[in-house]
């Protein structure tokens, strides 16, 4: 071989290699360390070839995200990630690396991800994918010390794995919680999240980490009550701890080979599903709220949940799902008388909705959640009235559809202004008639006052002009008041 010849094959073994190094770290790499960052499509893959971690995109436009998924799983299964609320446009100029002692997603030299932690001094950090598919920010130069100084068990996502624990730290008040991703293509912060209560030694489903909607029930030494399909089985082994420092759950597999995660669905359903070679999908073990419709507002507002139907959402008639993109990733983003229970939405400005059953009365005056549409034959539902324009074409179409028909509304107007009317004629009528007497009372006792001023028709009684009266009794002074008779007051003069 001459040297031509032999050049060329080094050129081409170099050029191997450095295409192998750069596009695929998990050759043999389970770490990141301060010398080997990750960046575009490298990869690093824990030692027993189960989990990798490296980027990976979603959505269109795609957004990237560092997250850790199953190296053998042939559906790519995300089960953290890192930069879920901070994704990036492109991998082009974004890079992983250990900087300052903690591992840091940046995109060109700006920080969109970090460990954060502040008690790292060691100069040889280095980020390990162990095969349970914890991520581990340790000290590289004590391969065998047990200390961590920062875990994505701690960190989790929506994915509780065999071997992590969801806790509540009695020295710090932290926990950790399990949140779902906001739909299918979106990892950021979903409404649904599953923590313990650690009052009550439970876990619990809230919505927007306040509307509590499902309880595990207490843990009773073997499962926690609520959750019978935790009994003694085959597969997975069930702990639950309390100590002074903390409270935690956990599990394990009793086969290690066995592919197996918990995790809080964009359902708003906690499921524990296990991966099959076999048929290449994942199969639920159980879930919780059993029924899809149990789920508080799956369906959004003025969304209807059907449990009878596929898909379980629809929208209330006169309403149509706000963004339909997010309408098939599932994203569904307190009367005496029903009269009166009326009568308080219509006098509630933003009253959009209400129910009366024979004894309460329900209005809403925000958005109108947690619809479920019932078969005819269950007693257990109720009817509610929705508040909208008069106007609105759903209702309009047909008879049947019209609440109250526009002439009724127009006649009835019209009687009450009538009525109104023949009420105010009567009334100005009398208020004339009362005030035509009273001037005729007046007029008359002046007159009497005055008759026989000409001894005409008299009646041998002396009559006296009213001058005359008011100089007798001094203008009616109370020095010549001797009483009051029927007719008003009496005085006694001397004429």
């Amino acid at each position: 071989m001459n040297m031509k010849d032999t050049c060329c094959c080094m050129f081409f073994v170099l050029f191997f290699l450095c295409f192998s190094i750069n596009n695929n770290l998990s050759e043999g790499a389970d770490s990141i360390t301060a010398n080997l960052s990750l960046s575009g499509s490298q990869t690093i893959v824990s030692s027993g070839n189960t989990f990798e971690l490296g980027f990976f995109n979603l959505g269109s436009p795609s957004r990237y995200y560092i997250g850790i998924w199953y190296k053998n799983v042939s559906q790519r299964t995300i089960v953290w990630v890192a930069n879920r609320e901070t994704p990036i446009s492109n991998t082009s100029s974004a890079e992983l690396k250990i900087s300052e002692g903690n591992l840091v997603l940046l995109d060109s030299q700006v920080s969109f991800w970090s460990t954060s932690v502040s008690s790292t001094t060691s100069k040889s950090v280095v980020a390990t994918l162990g095969d349970d598919g914890n991520l581990v920010l340790r000290d590289g130069s004590k391969p065998t010390s047990t200390e961590r100084f920062w875990q994505s068990f701690d960190n989790p996502t929506d994915t509780f794995l065999p071997g992590g624990k969801l806790a509540y730290d009695k020295r710090t008040n932290e926990k950790q919680i399990l949140t779902s991703w906001k739909n299918s293509e979106d990892p950021s912060l979903g409404p649904f999240s599953l923590e313990l209560n650690p009052n009550e030694s439970q876990y619990v489903i809230t919505r927007s980490r306040s509307r509590k909607y499902w309880t595990s029930g207490a843990w009773n030494g073997h499962i926690f009550s609520l959750v019978p399909e935790m009994r003694l089985n085959y597969i997975f082994n069930f702990s639950y701890v309390d100590n002074v420092n903390e409270t935690y759950f956990t599990y394990s597999l009793y086969n290690s080979t066995i592919i197996s995660k918990l995790v809080m669905d964009v359902s708003g359903q906690i499921k524990q599903i296990s991966w099959s070679e076999q048929t290449k999908e994942w199969n639920l073990f159980w879930s919780q709220p059993r029924q899809q419709c149990e789920v508080y507002a799956y369906c959004g507002e003025f969304g209807i949940c059907n449990q009878n139907s596929l898909p379980f959402c629809s929208c209330l008639p006169g309403f149509k799902p706000k963004s339909e993109y997010h309408w098939n990733l599932t994203d569904f983003s307190d009367v005496r008388s029903a009269g009166e229970c009326e009568s308080i939405c219509l006098n509630i400005c933003s009253c959009t909705a209400y129910s009366y059953n024979g004894n309460e009365c329900l209005v809403w005056n925000v958005e109108l959640l947690g619809l479920q549409q019932l078969s005819e034959d269950d007693g257990t539902g109720r009817t509610i009235y929705i508040r909208l324009a008069a106007s609105a074409p759903q209702f309009l179409s047909t008879k049947k559809n019209k609440g109250v028909p526009v002439g009724a509304i127009v006649g009835s107007v019209a009687v009450v202004t009538v009525l109104l009317a023949i009420v105010g004629v009567v009334i100005r009528r009398r208020r004339r008639h009362i005030l035509g007497t009273a001037k005729a009372v007046m007029r008359s006792s002046v007159a009497y006052l005055e008759f026989g001023r000409d001894n005409k028709n008299d009646t041998g009684v002396p009559f006296c002009s009213w001058k005359s009266i008011l100089a007798a009794t001094e203008n009616f002074s109370d020095v010549h008041k001797i009483g009051r008779g029927g007719f008003g007051p009496v005085y006694k003069v001397l004429l």
